[in-house]
């Protein structure tokens, strides 16, 4: 591994000057947006199409038993499908069809990469299903622009991979040190420029970030951390599963410096959420 190759994707503290450590002074990274995955592929230069090369050349470098869905078209048939299921924001469907899902989770579970179902991750916790997914980002974007978005539970990085299409820029903390290896594993080789990895207690935010105009929780617990409400923006949106043994998917609004609204939007299930290190 070169010097290069340690440096993606980066740590929070790697993009902070010493003076503008624990405060909220970060720049804003140019990135270009991407609309649909049709313009992309007319030769626009975007994210979604520098993240779907860069997984091409990791997967053209798995032996061939190893490359069961790598072609586009199954990709694009995942789509077809989300798009049945109501996803209606083509900048997300595009994102959900240049990230390939196969790459983030074991070979052996690769047959069941594009099929809408979770799957293990290891230590207890899964992927989320493409729907949810897609879902969840659509109802955080709302047809606008993310411009900072904050991620509780990187997982092994596929939800991250899918939020750098459609945000500028994207903070993720993750408690379980093993899968906080596993995502920057899996994303170092695709260059992503504007996801930031942290390993930490994703229940207390990253106030060093805050404010943020999207936060979304890949973890349920009884109630969204008060932490988490105080870091957004107003005029924010946070998306996150609560409950117990039955959950829904909530959608809180910053409308005040003291006003949040709820909507709930859906049944989810998701595993539950912690707090501290692992």
């Amino acid at each position: 591994m070169t010097d290069k190759d340690k440096r993606f994707p980066l740590t929070l503290s790697s993009l902070l000057s010493k003076s503008d450590r624990g405060n909220a002074g970060v720049a804003t990274p140019r990135v270009a947006t991407p609309q649909t995955a049709t313009r992309n592929a007319a030769g626009h230069v975007a994210p979604v199409v520098r993240v779907a090369e860069a997984q091409e050349r990791r997967a053209a470098e798995l032996p061939q038993r190893q490359q069961p869905l790598v072609s586009d078209s199954v990709r694009r048939a995942m789509v077809m499908r989300l798009s049945a299921q109501g996803i209606k924001d083509t900048m997300v469907l595009a994102a959900m069809e240049a990230v390939q899902r196969h790459l983030f989770i074991e070979p052996g579970l690769a047959a069941q990469a594009y099929v809408d179902a979770s799957i293990p991750i290891g230590y207890h916790q899964t992927i989320s299903k493409p729907y949810i997914v897609a879902r969840m980002i659509e109802v955080l974007r709302n047809g606008g622009v993310l411009n900072r978005v904050l991620e509780i539970g990187t997982g092994c990085g596929y939800q991250a991979a899918v939020l750098s299409l459609v945000a500028k820029e994207v903070y993720s903390i993750e408690r379980i040190r093993p899968l906080h290896e596993l995502a920057r594993t899996n994303l170092r080789p695709m260059r992503i420029a504007n996801v930031r990895l942290q390993y930490g207690d994703g229940m207390l935010g990253l106030s060093q970030a805050a404010p943020f105009d999207g936060i979304i929780l890949a973890a349920a617990g009884l109630e969204v951390p008060q932490a988490l409400l105080d870091q957004m923006a107003i005029g924010g949106r946070l998306v996150a599963p609560v409950g117990a043994r039955h959950q829904v998917l909530q959608l809180i609004v910053r409308v005040g410096k003291f006003d949040w609204t709820h909507t709930t939007l859906e049944d989810c299930h998701f595993v539950p959420l912690h707090s501290g290190t692992v």
